[in-house]
């Protein structure tokens, strides 16, 4: 590799370890970055950077988890909560940017793992531009989209319909039809839309919905999918244990038949350099390299945790998210399926970013919403307690 690179890949550590630190902590962020400049050699400065990120990463998710929690000024009780358990909400958290900084996080470290397995530099730099397609796709969905009900339901419905697509009319190999050919590439649908479709159910979990996610597993069962079907299964069984309601319950259901469905069906495609099997090939290359890889997949689902706590209003969309990337990372690990954002491909990186369309931006919003919900629930207490009063 020329010269020049390791410094860049240098900044570029920096510059994510700046993002994940909390804003009082970024000052050591601000101090390795000056360390870095002020070593010579790019390769020890590469490598300064990375032990930095992983010494500095673990004491950043434990502050971003801990703080509302060990005294931070907005931690409360929401009134009706459990004596038992109190539930943490922060005003200022915004869960948007954390998934974001995490998903650049997890991109820049594949692209670490791509370059010391030797991957060509045009893998590299696809991944890069998927990132920046995710970017623009997601402030586009911002402007011309509100995730109500009926609007979540129509992307669904949208998002099934472009599975089904793919599976009837998609490019074939070895009897599997997963993808479509867009300028030369191959773009896996189902890693672009399945992750989006996901959270817009756990937000309109209406009968309609419903049915176009019982589309989508059709559709993923047809293709066959293996992979997606498993994420597809472990989203809506996550979103029907968090909500408990029949329309999330026959969701998962339908969700686990396409999954069954995919596993009486033959599934002879090879294992791709540099994009199926990432987490052990890895490891094969160079430790640093398998260290990377790792830290990267932990990093599509440890936002989720931390979420969880910071924002209780939106769980089922955290454990749905959570979910589908765990059962993704694990597809990938035990089969020859494509290892998300860390391996070579844009789909898994434009479906990470376009899916946290459907989050919103500070937590506030979420206390909002659940306060009205609150308030409209009391409200219709009341009324039915005024009717059965004899007085009335």
């Amino acid at each position: 590799m020329r010269k020049g690179v390791y410094r860049r890949l240098a900044d570029l550590t920096c510059w994510s370890l700046c993002g994940l630190l909390p804003r009082h902590l970024r000052i050591w962020g601000e101090a390795v970055r000056a360390d870095v400049g002020q070593i010579v050699d790019d390769g020890e400065a590469f490598r300064y950077a990375m032990s930095s990120l992983a010494g500095l990463l673990p004491r950043a998710l434990s502050m971003h988890i801990g703080s509302p929690v060990l005294g931070d000024p907005s931690t409360q009780s929401f009134p009706g909560a459990s004596s038992t358990v109190t539930q943490v909400t922060d005003p200022d958290f915004n869960p948007r940017k954390l998934f974001l900084t995490c998903g650049a996080a997890a991109v820049f470290l594949g692209l670490v793992t791509l370059w010391m397995a030797g991957a060509p530099p045009r893998y590299l730099a696809i991944n890069c531009v998927a990132l920046l397609v995710g970017y623009v796709l997601l402030a586009i969905l911002d402007r011309v989209h509100r995730f109500g009900r009926s609007g979540s339901t129509a992307i669904i419905w949208l998002a099934a319909a472009a599975l089904l697509v793919t599976a009837m009319l998609g490019q074939s190999v070895e009897g599997a039809s997963r993808w479509y050919r867009v300028a030369g590439l191959s773009l896996q649908t189902s890693l672009i839309v399945l992750p989006l479709l996901v959270l817009c159910f756990a937000r309109a979990g209406t009968l309609v919905a419903t049915a176009g996610v019982a589309l989508a597993a059709l559709a993923i069962a047809l293709q066959p999918d293996r992979g997606m079907a498993g994420a597809l299964a472990a989203g809506l069984i996550a979103i029907a244990v968090l909500r408990r309601d029949l329309t999330a319950l026959a969701a998962a259901v339908a969700g686990v038949v396409g999954f069954v469905a995919t596993l009486v069906q033959p599934d002879r495609l090879p294992a791709v350099p540099h994009v199926d099997q990432v987490l052990f090939t890895a490891f094969e290359v160079h430790p640093v390299a398998g260290l990377a890889a790792l830290t990267g997949a932990m990093l599509l689902v440890l936002p989720a945790g931390i979420a969880w706590v910071r924002d209780p209003h939106e769980r089922a969309l955290y454990g749905a998210i959570a979910s589908v990337w765990l059962a993704a990372i694990a597809a990938a690990a035990l089969g020859n399926y494509p290892t998300p954002v860390i391996g070579y491909g844009g789909s898994a990186i434009i479906g990470y970013i376009l899916a946290l369309a459907t989050l919103r931006r500070s937590v506030a919003l979420s206390q909002k919403a659940g306060v009205a919900e609150q308030g409209v629930s009391n409200f219709k207490e009341e009324q039915r307690t005024l009717r059965a009063s004899p007085a009335f």
